[in-house]
């Protein structure tokens, strides 16, 4: 099993130092009304990954002093997650600066985590068994993912054309 989470945490960085401007520069219009095929808005698709930070953020704490643990599942409930916070109505410089810092401490407990308990796991909802190596070799790709969304709603937008 690999250990060195490097090209993770460094990946991490590397989205966040570009993206930042990128996201703080865009239009009113483009934020807030272009969608993505789950019908999300760019202010809702960030919202998403604040989110998963912050549902990672307990998982990777928590699997280091328990072995085992039972979580909520978010997937299941994400959207509702995105409408009780209300993202599309949020400020959005103040949305991009907690997306921004959340994932810089993603980085600082990724990069000291107990690497004798990346074996610990928990269950999702579908009763997969999620280790804390899983979860954090994942973190990245699921970043990416979600970035990469963002990216195709810019280029698309009537704003950039």
């Amino acid at each position: 099993m690999n250990t060195d989470f490097t090209d993770i945490t460094n990946g991490v960085h590397r989205v966040v130092e570009t993206w930042e401007p990128i996201l703080t520069g865009l239009p009113i219009d483009t934020i807030g009304e272009c969608k993505n095929k789950q019908s999300r808005t760019i202010k809702q698709i960030l919202g998403h990954l604040v989110d998963s930070a912050s549902n990672n953020h307990q998982r990777i704490v928590r699997l280091q002093y328990n072995k085992y643990l039972e979580f909520p599942d978010y997937r299941q409930d994400n959207d509702l997650w995105i409408v009780v916070q209300d993202y599309q109505h949020t400020d959005w410089i103040n949305l991009v600066q907690l997306w921004k810092f959340y994932n810089l401490h993603i980085i600082q407990i990724i990069k000291t985590v107990d690497h004798t308990k990346l074996k610990n796991y928990w269950n999702d909802f579908e009763g997969n068994k999620v280790t804390l190596h899983n979860m954090i070799e994942g973190y990245l790709s699921h970043l990416n993912l979600h970035i990469n969304e963002i990216d195709q709603l810019i280029k698309n937008s009537p704003d950039e054309a």
